[in-house]
């Protein structure tokens, strides 16, 4: 029943907080360790990774000179499954590296199925001739990426849909979502 202004169901108050003994008007300051949780969580998410996965390319990206954060980033935006998401040939990075375990993709005229390939500049990743004959999946992954603008490390041919790696990315040119240096705050607690 409603009858009272504010009152549900017989008499329970609406409240601005949540429940809970001692809570003030307003939610807690989030702390420092879970910003850099939270920022860590979403770029796994975002390029679908595991936390094992994400921990070595963070250790891998730690070893190498320059910034870690940017070594890090780099190294997830030339995993292949990444690659061919930016090429525009996966509606999604999920689909992209669906496509990529059903072998649909050559790196450097080889047939690659593993979606963590990481691919370096002067490398060519094409669709296999076979996946261009039925490809309307992959038609239908280029017109929704019509959206997305394609990175300068990456030069697309579409009549052959493949793409040749020119270069590193640059920080600029990466997932812009990606707080990287709260991800190195993270691990290096």
């Amino acid at each position: 029943r409603r009858g009272d202004k504010g009152k549900i169901n017989g008499g329970l108050d609406r409240r601005a907080v949540p429940p809970g003994q001692n809570v003030r008007a307003g939610r807690r300051k989030v702390a420092d360790y879970g910003l850099q949780l939270r920022a860590k969580q979403k770029a796994r998410r975002l390029y679908g990774l595991m936390e094992v996965q994400f921990r070595n390319y963070f250790e891998a990206a730690e070893r190498e000179p320059g910034v870690t954060g940017i070594n890090l980033l780099r190294h997830l935006e030339l995993r292949l499954d990444n690659v061919v998401y930016r090429m525009g040939l996966g509606a999604s990075r999920k689909q992209a590296r669906q496509l990529v375990g059903h072998r649909h993709f050559e790196v450097n005229r080889k047939v690659v199925n593993i979606p963590s390939y990481q691919v370096r500049p002067g490398d060519v990743v094409t669709l296999r001739q076979r996946s261009k004959e039925g490809s309307e999946v992959f038609d239908v992954a280029l017109a929704a990426s019509g959206s997305r603008t394609m990175p300068s490390w990456l030069s697309f041919n579409e009549s052959e849909k493949s793409a040749k790696v020119l270069s590193l990315p640059e920080r600029n040119e990466m997932e812009m979502g990606v707080e990287e240096h709260l991800i190195v705050e993270f691990y290096s607690r």
